[in-house]
């Protein structure tokens, strides 16, 4: 499926280019954190990514779509629930991590055709739980695409993977909890630094505010571990 997704989709539907693909780990618990601006979105993930499989999570009322449903079956994505705090998605996605998969999340919950808007936290959270790695994915120029398909056009697309990192959250628990906030802040400033398109950026636009007190970066060999 990957590679259809890869034939039909990047070469023939759509103009799709991945870059930093090279900050993908090759194994070990790891999130892709996407931003979310067309129904496209995870697609291009799932796609993009050659070195592991990428899980991800899809909102629960994509079951009900006929088409939507025995695709999300078949690749093995799981699902949640957006209307509340959807504890069994949160314990399913930090299992999946811990079990050493790369999930894919859109911290933003939703699509957001106007560039990012603030994150839920239950991405920290999770991240935290699991010891995962983050991959921020930033998609740049999929908005259109459907009617641009109608035209017979083909929509260029970015997909850039920024800088892995991992959350480094205060040790005492309480602290750690209270944090979550300001760690969510800083990752999705690093999501908004690897979109392309500057005007995709929405309220991280100003992304000489970016901080990393939570943050801690991988070096190349904690990402592709030599041998």
């Amino acid at each position: 499926m990957r590679g259809i997704i890869r034939f039909v989709g990047f070469k023939i539907l759509w103009d799709v280019s991945v870059t930093g693909a090279e900050n993908v780990p090759d194994g070990g618990p790891a999130i892709l954190m996407m931003n979310h601006i067309s129904l496209l979105d995870p697609v291009l993930c799932m796609g993009a990514v050659m070195n592991r499989f990428v899980i991800p999570m899809s909102k629960i009322e994509n079951l009900n779509n006929p088409l939507l449903n025995p695709f999300i079956r078949f690749w093995g994505a799981y699902t949640i629930n957006r209307g509340e705090i959807d504890r069994r998605a949160l314990v399913s996605s930090i299992e999946l991590l811990k079990s050493g998969q790369l999930i894919l999340i859109a911290p933003e919950g939703t699509r957001q055709k106007n560039g990012l808007t603030q994150p839920k936290e239950g991405m920290a959270y999770i991240a935290t739980k699991a010891d995962a790695i983050i991959v921020p994915a930033a998609i740049s120029g999929a908005i259109g695409w459907e009617s641009n398909l109608k035209k017979l056009k083909r929509t260029r697309i970015n997909l850039n993977f920024g800088p892995p990192f991992r959350f480094k959250p205060p040790e005492n628990t309480r602290a750690a909890r209270e944090a979550l906030p300001a760690m969510m802040t800083e990752a999705m400033y690093r999501l908004a630094l690897a979109v392309t398109d500057p005007q995709g950026r929405g309220v991280y636009a100003d992304t000489s505010q970016a901080m990393a007190e939570y943050l801690e970066f991988l070096t190349p060999d904690e990402i592709h571990p030599p041998g």
